[in-house]
């Protein structure tokens, strides 16, 4: 429907749903189209479908996960429908997406076992009401080797190595095997057997999005509009935000983890984070950029209100208040809480009644592995009774209520177990 056959009142809702979506939007695919959409489910009371993709090969959700997932958010209050669809059976190839080489395929069971977490995960955000949750084998799995040439039939090699990483990896000289061309078409695919009014993702599934657009017209459907967030740099300010690069925040972390976490947040950062992955309103985030431009708002205290709306949103109000106190309690009064987690430590893993300072911290849990606390240690982020310990080869002698400290946010109470 044109913008111009609305009511007044029309009108102002769409401008309204427009303003809304467009908020922390990289490009609008074409905004045009989105425009029409929006115009005629306001007019006609019929929600937009809104598709978002997920690839379920690593299933722990941190913040940057959640820009796309705060946008779907926002589809919903404008009363918007979203698909959310499981990518069990693209997950088995992977997504190409930035690799340099062929990701290792996922077995049927990796996949399952991480839908089943992302879905508990994602509620924290998403209304499941207004979320049908769908597995993309369940039109994918039946197709005929047929069926299949004829989708890859509509697409030619050239379009597919338009791809920044097929093109790196080609001219590099690096292999690309043929099944990986075929996760943008099932990706497209989902949006044809969906009949998808709208698809989000990241910058950097600019590719797969427009290819959703290309098969659905391919196939004689209304082509959907697609929406770009951006990337959002995680804790050193320079890298997309990722696990494997350390720079995260998990939304399952403990609420201390994520206050600590979240105070460490590059200053220039701040804004950003506040606009793509809270629910502040547009109001109130333009009352704060001018606060701290002008100086009648001081950054700690943005950061501090920062990491309390993240740790509310995750664990609620209670647990945010008392993550704040326990920052305020080690890190501004610089002092240790009064309640520390008490760890275990058999009296079996000492010899002589010593034992190495990595094996120490991998068995209380401190550390996932050997190598991670020795770049702990390296790093001068292990302390033992506010000592701090330099030799990762060190052998100590650990005494019954030693205090244990990795970094700023890791405290554990020793509890020697005698066999």
């Amino acid at each position: 429907m044109k913008w111009e056959q609305l009511t007044p009142a029309q009108q102002q809702e769409a401008e309204r749903q427009m303003e809304v979506i467009r908020r922390g939007v990289v490009e609008i695919v074409p905004e045009e189209d989105l425009k029409a959409k929006v115009a005629n489910a306001v007019a006609t009371g019929k929600p937009l479908k809104v598709k978002l993709g997920l690839d379920p090969s690593a299933p722990d959700i941190h913040i940057g996960h959640t820009v796309v997932l705060h946008k779907l958010r926002q589809f919903q209050q404008l009363g918007h429908d979203v698909q959310l669809i499981i990518g069990d059976f693209t997950g088995r190839i992977g997504d190409p997406t930035g690799k340099s080489e062929t990701r290792k395929q996922l077995s049927e069971e990796d996949v399952k076992r991480n839908a089943e977490t992302y879905q508990k995960q994602i509620y924290k955000l998403l209304d499941p009401a207004k979320t049908t949750v769908y597995y993309n084998s369940e039109w994918l799995g039946p197709m005929s080797f047929a069926e299949v040439v004829t989708l890859s039939a509509k697409v030619t090699v050239a379009r597919m190595l338009e791809r920044d990483d097929f093109t790196k990896r080609y001219s590099s000289g690096l292999p690309i095997s043929i099944h990986e061309f075929f996760y943008p078409l099932m990706q497209g695919y989902d949006s044809v057997a969906l009949e998808s009014d709208v698809e989000l993702g990241g910058t950097d599934q600019t590719f797969n999005l427009l290819m959703g657009r290309t098969l659905q017209k391919e196939y004689g459907k209304a082509t959907q509009a697609a929406i770009m967030t951006p990337l959002i740099e995680g804790l050193d300010g320079v890298n997309k935000m990722s696990k494997s690069l350390g720079n995260y925040i998990g939304i399952d972390e403990e609420p201390n983890q994520i206050y600590g976490k979240s105070m460490s947040i590059p200053d220039e950062l701040m804004l950003k984070y506040y606009e793509l992955a809270t629910d502040i309103a547009n109001e109130e985030l333009l009352q704060l950029r001018e606060g701290i431009a002008n100086g009648s708002k001081h950054p700690r205290d943005a950061k501090m209100a920062l990491a309390r709306t993240f740790v509310r949103m995750y664990h609620g109000e209670e647990a945010a208040e008392a993550a704040e106190a326990h920052f305020v309690t080690v890190f501004q009064k610089r002092a240790l809480p009064g309640d520390i987690q008490a760890a275990v430590l058999a009296a079996g893993e000492l010899v002589e009644g010593r034992i190495g300072i990595l094996k120490l911290l991998t068995s209380l849990g401190l550390q996932s592995s050997s190598s991670e606390a020795k770049r702990s240690v390296q790093q001068g982020a292990v302390r033992i009774n506010e000592q701090k310990i330099e030799d990762w080869s060190a052998d100590i002698s650990p005494s019954d209520g030693d205090i244990i400290q990795v970094g700023k946010r890791k405290y554990v109470k020793l509890v020697l177990q005698n066999q």
